[in-house]
Order: structure tokens, then sequence, then C-alpha cells
């Protein structure tokens, strides 16, 4: 609606540029068409002529006038208003949200989605995590996040492709070799022996007893198999690493998350990534030595002090890798690169895109875009639940997946704005009562087929959608314009999701969508014995659910048909 709207005042506006009211190669500005707060306003309102009021040298309020008195007649606009100082207020036809039922109807799994991406690619980095033991719940967050934004960006027509991280190298992967071996010898985290740094998780015994028993285990294409032998802590560690990975693409495929590139971080030194970007970043001027260290003029791009980048023992501090990673990002074609991160991740940002910039490879300013989230707090019985005896010291997804569901655990931990704090409340989870809020849009679906179920039973004729869509205007209730105004609204979702990289904004809409059916089906019976009125219902029905579905997908949760 809002894009035949921008179409019907840019041609007002052609009309003005040749009548010359509007200089003829006046380059329009972008101007906003929003749907107003209330009804009584109209549907949509534009601020277009306060936009084009100067070059114009005109008043934005009588610009207006003008503009509205050249708009194109068209049968989805009843009437146009002028309020304030110009805005241009927009009241549609009730033809108009009868035709977007019909769109519904017709583009079925397609409604909402759209070409705006034109097919760029659009690489999306998230999960992340290293392989040294089970997923937590703060993982679980930054998996559905990162699986929800690759969703909504693929509807908006971007070639997306989802990428995991690995840190397959560094301190922490050593401590997990040294816990697996001191595991395989017989020491357990009590003993005077155990590792200062070591992981103390029942799952590192795990992976010791595989590795002693030679288990093979298959992860990304490739066999390793546990040596036996517990002095060689090159084999125990390799061993180890692809233990865990495999666990963890079984965690995230049970939690319906999967990726199409898997990127080692080893990889940046085998292929001399690192050692290429320190080289270009000295050969363009970027860096000078001092202290016997190799430090990048980050303050040139907007960081708050210059950063080192070779310590003077000759090892690079941990984000000259991530600005080789993300260079590959963009050599590899992500035009839009998207990494997902804990929020205690802030203050590095600026120095890898600093990084970034002073490459001189034409990488955008605002590359990657970060979305940093909040962690989780797991509440059950009114208090906080953070231990996991198979992890140790913390909560893992595993554990709430178990608990409450993989449905709920991903609505629950993608609800609320990344960057929001989150209480994760099991009990609410697990409920099936209105309060909930995955039950309630759940519902909402099964509802809908539980009335075409109804009406076979009751030997009624199938709903004819056609004529449905050709009825609908005799749907005038409060209800039922509720359901039309938000039915339309649902393309406009999506596409602020994807724009602003914000997924929980469809779970907000499912459950405002799931309100408008429920409250429709309490105030008015839906099989009634008019037959067209009966018709006309159940399509406008008809078509919520398939709203709902699809909404449901792009956050990656099912559409029951029963309950």
């Amino acid at each position: 609606m809002k894009e035949q709207l921008r179409e019907l005042l840019l041609q007002a506006i052609r009309t003005l540029q040749n009548d010359a009211t509007l200089p003829a190669d006046l380059e329009v500005p972008h101007f906003v068409i929003e749907r107003t707060r209330s009804r009584d306003h109209g549907d949509f309102a534009a601020n277009a002529a306060m936009l084009l009021a100067k070059p114009a040298r005109a008043k934005p309020r009588e610009l207006a006038e003008k503009l509205v008195a050249a708009l194109p007649a068209n049968a989805l606009v009843g009437k146009v208003e002028i309020a304030g100082p110009g805005f241009i207020n927009f009241f549609l036809a009730p033809a108009a949200y009868h035709a977007e039922v019909g769109q519904v109807l017709a583009s079925a799994n397609a409604y909402g989605r759209s070409t705006s991406g034109k097919g760029v690619t659009a690489g999306v980095e998230f999960v992340s995590a290293n392989p040294t033991g089970p997923l937590h719940v703060g993982h679980g967050r930054n998996a559905v996040l990162g699986d929800c934004i690759a969703r909504v960006l693929d509807a908006a027509g971007w070639n997306v492709k989802r990428e995991f991280y690995y840190n397959d190298a560094g301190v922490q992967i050593h401590n997990l070799a040294i816990s697996t071996q001191a595991r395989a010898r017989g020491i357990t985290p009590n003993d005077a022996g155990w590792p200062e740094d070591g992981y103390r998780g029942d799952y590192i015994a795990d992976v010791a007893q595989a590795y002693l028993n030679g288990d093979s285990v298959e992860v990304e294409g490739h066999v390793v198999t546990g040596a036996k032998n517990v002095d060689d802590l090159d084999a125990i560690r390799h061993f180890a690493v692809a233990y865990l990975r495999r666990e963890q693409n079984l965690d995230l495929a049970a939690f319906g998350v999967g990726f199409d590139v898997y990127y080692l971080e080893s990889s940046l030194y085998t292929q001399r990534k690192v050692e290429e970007t320190v080289d270009k970043l000295v050969a363009h001027g970027h860096t000078y030595e001092e202290g016997g260290a190799l430090w990048l003029r980050s303050t040139d791009y907007g960081d708050d002090k210059d950063r080192v980048m070779r310590k003077s023992d000759g090892t690079y501090t941990y984000f000259v890798p991530d600005v080789a990673y993300h260079m590959t990002k963009w050599q590899r074609g992500y035009v839009n690169a998207v990494t997902v991160l804990g929020s205690d991740h802030h203050g590095s940002l600026a120095r890898v895109k600093a990084g970034l910039q002073a490459l001189d490879e034409g990488i955008p300013k605002g590359y990657p875009n970060y979305v940093l989230y909040q962690m989780v707090t797991v509440m059950r019985g009114g208090e906080e639940v953070k231990l996991s005896k198979r992890a140790g010291s913390y909560l893992t997804l595993r554990d709430l997946i178990e608990e409450a569901g993989r449905d709920a655990t991903r609505y629950f931990l993608i609800a609320r704005k990344a960057d929001s704090q989150l209480v994760f409340d099991i009990d609410l989870a697990r409920s099936q009562s209105n309060d909930n809020p995955v039950y309630y849009i759940q519902y909402a679906h099964a509802r809908v087929c539980r009335v075409l179920e109804e009406l076979a039973e009751r030997g009624l004729p199938p709903i004819d959608t056609q004529a449905g869509v050709a009825q609908l205007a005799r749907l005038d209730t409060e209800h039922e314009q509720a359901l039309f105004t938000e039915l339309s609204r649902y393309p406009e979702v999506v596409e602020a999701a994807a724009a602003n990289l914000e997924p929980h904004l469809i779970a907000q809409y499912l459950r405002e969508l799931a309100g408008a059916l429920h409250s429709y089906y309490h105030e008015h019976k839906w099989i009634v014995d008019d037959a067209e009125l009966r018709n006309a219902r159940i399509t406008l029905v008809l078509a919520t659910r398939q709203v709902i579905r699809n909404g449901l997908d792009l956050l990656g949760l099912s559409a029951p048909e029963k309950m």
C-alpha cells in the first residue's frame, strides 16, 4: 500500500514539474509515508510537501494543496486531507484492504517477501562459539537472533550466507586439550593435579573416554579418530575440538539452526591472511612503531586511541585476526556483513572497523553491521537457574530446550530487542495459557484450522476464497476492521525487521495479530447461516492464518494445526 501511495505522489510531483510549479530538474527527496497514529487522521501520512516547499518556493501547506489536486484518481484511495503544516493524509477505501486480503491468499507463503535486497550477498555470522564446551543459554540467544536475521534478510530479497567462525586456536583450546588429557589420565577436577585453568564440566570426561575408546567423530565432512595415546597432546586437542564441534552442531540442529559456511580461525594463519592484512596496513602508512611494538593509527578512523597490533614479543593482539577475518568477508562478496556478538564485545568494535577502513580496500565505513545482545537470566519457580551438571558452571542450551521445548525457547529468546535485558521464565514457557505468547500465537493458527474441520463436520461446502474476497465489503465491524489493518501491516514489519536487523518486530507483530484474531472469534461467529457472510468471514481468517504461518516461519517456529 505504501508503495502504491508513493507512486501516486510521484505522479503528482511530475505533473507539478510539467507545469513549472516545481523545477523540471528537481531531484525528488526521499519523502516518508507512514501509518498514522490515529485512524481519525487517515491511514497513511506523507511529508512530501514539506520537503519540496523550499525548491518550489512555496509554503508547505499551499504546496500540499497543489499536490493533492494533481493526484491521479485511484480506487484504493477514499479521500485525502491536509493536516498541520502540510502533511498529506490518505484515507484508504475499504477496497484497498479487501484487495490486500486477496493478495495474501494469492501470494500464500510468498506474502510479505520482497526483492529489495536485489539478490546481493549478505553474510550473517553468529554463534561462533569456542569449541570448548556445550553451548550455553547466551549462545542460544545469539543463535536465534542470527538465524532470524538471516531469515528476514532472505525474505527481503538478499542472498544470505550463514557463517560460523570457529576459534580453533589459542589459550582456550590449549586448556581444553590439557583438561581432556587430565581426565584421560584419571585425574578429576577435585584432585591436586587438575590444571589450574582446566574445564571442570562432566562433558570433559565424555570427551576423554571417547578418545581412549578410539571413537571416530565426523564433523563437516572430516573424520577424526581418537588415538588413545594420553601423551599425544596434539592428537587430544584435534579430537576434543572435533568432538565438541559435533556436539555444538547437534545442539544447533535441534534448535533449528544451520550454517552455509564454517570458517576456521587457524586458516587465517595458514593462508597468511593475518600477515597480508598487517602488510597492507604498513604499506598504506597507517602504522608506526613505538616501544618495540607495531601500532595502528586507529584514531584517524574514530577510535579513542591508537592500538597495538603486534606486541614487542612478535605476537599479534586479538583484534588483528578479527580485521583479517572481516577483510575476507569483503573479499568473498559479502556486501552486507552482519556480526552477532554479546554486548561484552562492545569495546573492540571501533578498532576492528578502523582497521578495515585503513586497508583502503573500498570497504564501507560502517562495515560490518554489529548486532550486540544482552545476556539471559533464566528463572524457574521464581528463582534463577544457573548451573548444569553437564557443563559444570552454566545452564546449557540443551537443558533449556529439553525443559521448555524448541519453539518456546526460540520465541522467548527473540521476543525482545537484542540490546535489552531478557528474563526467560521456564514456567511461563511451558504453560498452555494466553499468558504464554508462543501458545497464544500458535493457538490462533490452530483455531482457524479447527474452523475448517467444523465446516466439514456440519456438511457445509468448502470456502470459496475468490468469492469470499468479492464479499469482503460485508465485513464492517470493529474487529473485522482491526484484522484488515493488522494484515496489511505485515509486509512493512518484515521490511523494517530486515532493514533494522530487528527480528523481534516479527514476534511482537504476531502477538498483536493473534490478539486481533482471538478477539474476533470471541465477538463474532464465523460459521453463520448466511452463506455469503460466512464465506467472507472465513476468507478473512484464512488470510490471517496464512500471515501467522509466514511470520512463524521467519522466527523458525512451527504452525500447528491442532493444539
